[in-house]
Parts: structure tokens; C-alpha cells; sequence
């Protein structure tokens, strides 16, 4: 049976655990994470296990310190340095040559391997504790709203899963971004908590990959490339940023929303992710507000797209996949 903790001696048993093949979810600035030794892959099938997870979708290596990227990756070139001390700790994963130490089940057969430090004290901890590096996907069954909180990781996953260590709510609210440095040029594979302005700024221009439907199936080279990924058990309908949304007659429909965007219509249920617009707001509540409709009775979500840039640009994605 899966048990909450969150203090120091929770920590050492969650690392034990790790250590010894068992699967722990734990919070991150992102989401919360489920991990595994991701150099054992008798652990790492009990995460595909848990979440009912298609191995053809790759998982996320989290280590504690720079010092430990090597032990993973077999090439640590000097763009992937320039970026690991300008966003590390944070939500950026480098996707580089692995080694032989990670199975091919954490990289769906594929040569790279996505690798992380995560910004989140109590993950830092965990991680130094257990000594190995952890593949962590988000703790959630596969496809569905991420979680932010313990308590969204012991609603989905339950017992299935050995420990969740509580940390709080997610600070970033949003999955880390995901950049390939496999080829010469670095393309960005995932929109996610670091903004690609903000990459582009440190390492100029950075193709973007993208999402071929017909591929749902094959190897993919990053988590949450699918068509659909992200989505809540009711209807999601998107509308563009600045137009009216109108709640639908006769049907039980829900609001996302954020700032002050225009409705009207007897909304069943309204979430509001923050008075401003702030995108950093709206991120961190994000998921939390998603699961809040869908647990709302409702026969459709209607939700306003974000503007497109910033933390923006990775929002609409999730709205998109969720939507689709």
C-alpha cells in the first residue's frame, strides 16, 4: 500500500526503496514524478507497469548534481554545458547519447537519453539519498492530467506504487521542456517550463519537432509528443485567447480560464487561474484546476487558449493535446 510522507526519515525509507527496485513518487518544481533506478529495468518496467504507460513513450532521468550527468550520457558537449549551468537545477531536460548503464526501456530503444536536474529541494534530497540516477515520468496513469500534488498521485495511482513523498504543490505546474542535442542543431522536442525565448537566448535558433498522428504508435523521441496526452475524462473544447466564451444551453459546461477573458452564459463551474494573466500563475494552477472540472459533473470543459509566448506557448500545448 502507497504511504504519504513527507519528513527526513521518510526520505531515507523512499530512498531505500529505490534503491532496492521499488517505485516512489515524489514532487518536482514540474509535476510529481513516479521513479525508479533508472539503471534497473525490472524497476523501470514496474513505472510502465503503474501508469499503464506504452514503452514506446521514453521516460525522464533526474540525477542530484552535474557531477553525475557522465555516469549517464557518453557525450556531454559544450552547448548541453552552456545550458546545464545556465537552467540547472530547473525545468529543462537535455536529450544526449546515453550510456550502456540505462536500458533501452527508458529510451523506447532510441539512442538518447532525456536527462535533468530537477529544481525541488526534497527531490535533491531524495535523489543524493538514493545514490542512482531515478527515470521519473509524471505520477499519473498514462494520457491523463498531471499531477501537482500528493494527494492528485494517491487519487490516481493508490496502491499500486510503493511511497509518495509530499513536498507540496508543484511551483512550475508544467513539465520541463525538452531539448534533443543529438544532431547539430538542437531541436526542441517538448514546450515546457523553460521557455524556449529563453533558450534561444542563451544558444540562438532551435528547430522545432512536430507531432506526426500518424506515428502515435512508433518510438517517440520525447514524452508528450503524442497527439493526445494531457486530457481529462470530460470534453474539452479550446477557443482563442480575447474571444467570448459561451457556456453551451442545455449542457453542464465548465470554464478555464485566465485574466480577465470575456464569458457569458450560465457556467456550471468557473475556474479562474489567476486576476492578471500572470503565465506563471496560471501554469502553477493549471493542472489542478483542470482536474477540479473534471471531477464537476460536467458534459463539457471550455478553456481560452493562453497568449503565444512565454510559458504561454507551452500551456496551449497541453490545451491542444488534451483537446484533441
Amino acid at each position: 500500500m502507497s504511504r504519504t510522507k513527507s519528513c527526513a526519515t521518510s526520505l531515507q525509507s523512499a530512498a531505500e526503496l529505490l534503491r532496492t527496485g521499488h517505485i516512489v513518487a515524489f514532487p518536482t518544481e514540474t509535476v510529481y514524478g513516479l521513479g525508479a533506478d533508472a539503471t534497473n529495468p525490472t524497476a523501470v518496467a514496474r513505472i510502465f507497469e503503474a501508469k499503464q504507460r506504452p514503452t514506446f513513450d521514453p521516460l525522464i532521468v533526474h540525477v542530484a548534481e552535474l557531477s553525475q550527468v557522465e555516469r549517464v550520457v557518453s557525450k556531454f558537449p559544450e552547448t548541453a554545458r552552456r545550458l546545464a549551468c545556465q537552467f540547472w537545477p530547473g525545468p529543462l531536460t537535455l536529450v544526449l547519447p546515453k550510456r550502456d548503464i540505462i536500458p533501452d526501456l527508458v529510451t523506447a530503444g532510441l539512442p538518447g537519453v532525456g536527462i535533468r536536474i530537477p529544481r525541488h529541494p526534497v527531490a535533491i534530497e531524495l535523489l543524493k539519498a538514493a545514490g542512482c540516477p531515478v527515470a521519473a515520468p509524471s505520477a499519473n496513469k498514462f494520457g491523463g492530467i498531471s499531477p501537482t500534488t500528493a494527494q492528485h498521485v494517491a487519487d490516481g495511482l493508490g496502491s499500486s506504487i510503493d511511497w509518495i513523498v509530499d513536498g507540496g504543490p508543484c511551483a512550475v505546474g508544467l513539465e520541463s521542456t525538452v531539448l534533443s542535442l543529438m544532431a547539430a542543431r538542437p531541436v526542441l522536442l517538448r514546450h515546457g517550463g523553460c521557455p524556449l525565448e529563453d533558450i534561444e537566448s542563451l544558444i540562438g535558433p532551435v528547430e522545432i519537432a512536430r507531432s506526426d498522428p500518424s506515428l502515435d504508435d512508433a518510438a517517440q523521441p520525447s514524452p508528450g509528443m503524442l497527439s493526445r496526452h494531457y486530457a481529462p475524462r470530460t470534453r474539452l473544447i479550446v477557443i482563442a485567447h480575447g474571444r467570448s466564451a459561451e457556456a453551451i444551453a442545455g449542457l453542464r459546461c465548465g470554464l478555464l480560464t485566465a485574466g480577465k477573458q470575456p464569458f457569458s452564459g450560465q457556467f456550471a463551474r468557473i475556474e479562474i487561474l489567476c486576476d492578471d494573466g500572470n503565465l506563471q500563475t496560471c501554469a502553477a494552477n493549471f493542472f489542478a484546476a483542470l482536474r477540479t472540472l473534471d471531477a464537476s459533473d460536467l458534459d463539457v470543459i471550455i478553456a481560452h487558449e493562453f497568449p503565444a509566448h512565454g510559458l504561454g506557448v507551452a500551456l496551449n500545448d497541453r490545451l491542444l493535446r488534451a483537446a484533441h
